[in-house]
């Protein structure tokens, strides 16, 4: 595998070489690929405990007023005005 990086990056990873962390390069990438990926995983588990929460609060608020295609209506139309790119900002 290639893999190119800014020289930014290739400065940052020498760094760390340099210091006697890493023995090598592809230790720093390695370590660094390590890191995101339980990064990840923290966030997922985070947002998914956070989504039951709020089904859980949501089953326990009763019956809304509103219905699905209403609850739908009403964010699309949220997203659409946030979105620069939407396609009923740009008039398609």
């Amino acid at each position: 595998m290639h893999i190119s990086l800014t020289p930014e990056l290739k400065d940052f990873v020498k760094q760390k070489v340099d210091s006697g962390l890493y023995g090598n390069a592809s230790e720093v990438i390695r370590d660094a690929l390590r890191q995101m990926n339980r990064y990840e995983e923290f966030f997922y588990d985070l947002k998914k405990k956070h989504l039951i929460e709020l089904l859980y609060v949501g089953e326990r608020s009763g019956v809304s007023e509103f219905s699905v295609s209403d609850i739908i209506e009403r964010e699309s139309k949220c997203v659409n005005k946030d979105n620069p790119h939407s396609p009923t900002k740009n008039g398609y």
